[in-house]
């Protein structure tokens, strides 16, 4: 009895530190539910600017589909090394790129930051530029061993097209020749210098590698200096063609609306469990809570980007939260009714239901995987929180169940009407 009283302890501490976590955060690492979510344009609005490309007279008119779609991945990886990780990016008519950023209210801010043509290129000090981004064909942060020395250092080394390779080895002899101690070539991105390496060497090779000076954080510039890279490989230029500021099309009265349904939706099925399980259906509200705060946390440390579909993923996933639960809970009814003891009947109902609930939540996690991967904008809010949810509710409804109904018998509490028997 004793074990029991300390397993209640210890669940009744875990899930009232999972709801302080989730409303007030924990020590700086965990953020309050209310800072660590970002909102969806449909519900705070932002700004929307598009792109329209400035296609080359050389360039072949063939791939420019293909070359739009690399473009919104640069873009998008752009976003995302700016901190846009909740903006959406996505390809409009033939030639036109639109950028939706929420919560950033100034377009002409989001432009400078995101700069008009997101182009790398690599200048010496005339000015000549010897060759742009797209002629990078990768470049990547790595921490390894660079000299005889084996001390790892963080560098980025860049993966050179065929042209690439040939213009940086024409460079590097014009630019390690110079007498004046100018012999660099400078990384721009859109006109702006962002580094300014050295060349020390004749450079005749498919792989170049970026060494880092002496800066105050040599890992996290170096990563920066290779997402940006990456992010100005673009086919072509890009020049804005519109921006505006959009206002939310639901709005927050939909957000507030829509978690009021959601709260309505858990008292619903708590009241159903407990009404049909009893003491069963206690022990689910339990689950439930606890599940309600994970969930919390999670999408808070995670940084979910939250929309209406999102949120609308979350509903959902309260209602499957207790699926597994009743699927048990008739298992351990039938064992009951068959005059097993109550310990044994647990632990069989737990056994006949375990694959048919698995089998259940991984179908729908499949579902869920391939629109994290097909889909775009508001769907990916509706795939993540799906995920989570489903991957929570296996872990809480299962583990957590079964631990207190155990505690439950260990407490002599045996009387089978509670037990719905």
């Amino acid at each position: 009895m004793k074990k029991s009283v300390i397993t209640l302890v210890i669940v009744f501490l875990v899930v009232g530190a999972l709801f302080f976590a989730a409303l007030h955060g924990i020590g700086g690492f965990i953020q309050p539910v209310s800072r660590g979510v970002v909102l969806g344009l449909d519900l705070v609005g932002g700004s929307e600017i598009t792109y329209e490309a400035v296609i080359p007279a050389d360039f072949d008119s063939a791939n420019l589909a293909e070359g739009m779609e690399v473009a919104r991945t640069m873009m998008q990886q752009r976003l995302d090394a700016l901190g846009y990780t909740e903006a959406n990016c996505y390809i409009s008519g033939e030639q036109r790129l639109v950028v939706e950023i929420p919560s950033v209210e100034d377009p002409e801010k989001a432009v400078q930051e995101l700069g008009a043509t997101a182009v790398v290129s690599f200048v010496d000090a005339d000015g000549t530029v010897w060759l742009t981004g797209s002629e990078v064909a990768g470049a990547e942060y790595e921490n390894s061993p660079m000299d005889s020395t084996g001390i790892s250092r963080p560098h980025v080394k860049l993966e050179l097209t065929a042209a690439g390779r040939e213009k940086l080895h024409e460079a590097s002899n014009k630019v390690r020749a110079r007498a004046d101690g100018e012999s660099y070539l400078a990384i721009q991105m859109d006109g702006e210098e962002i580094s300014r390496p050295y060349v020390t060497e004749e450079l005749d090779t498919d792989t170049v590698v970026i060494s880092i000076g002496s800066v105050e954080n040599p890992e996290e510039y170096a990563r920066y200096l290779a997402k940006i890279i990456s992010a100005g490989r673009l086919p072509f230029e890009l020049s804005t063609a519109k921006q505006q500021t959009i206002g939310a099309s639901l709005g927050e009265k939909s957000l507030s609306t829509s978690l009021l349904a959601g709260l309505i939706g858990l008292i619903l099925v708590m009241v159903f469990m407990i009404a049909v399980y009893r003491l069963m259906g206690v022990i689910s509200c339990v689950a439930l809570a606890a599940y309600a705060a994970l969930f919390a946390v999670a999408i808070s440390v995670l940084h979910v980007n939250l929309s209406l579909p999102g949120i609308a993923g979350i509903i959902l996933t309260v209602g499957m939260a207790v699926d597994a639960n009743v699927i048990i809970y008739e298992r351990i009814k039938e064992e009951l009714r068959l005059g097993k003891t109550l310990r044994f009947a647990i632990e069989s109902g737990y056994k006949r239901a375990m694959l048919a609930i698995i089998d259940a939540n991984v179908t729908t996690m499949i579902a869920g995987f391939v629109l994290l991967w097909q889909g775009t904008g508001t769907i990916l809010g509706f795939a993540v929180t799906l995920l989570i949810g489903v991957a929570l509710s296996m872990l809480v409804m299962l583990v957590l169940t079964r631990v207190l109904l155990k505690a439950a018998v260990g407490l002599k509490i045996t009387n089978l009407k509670l037990y719905c028997v």
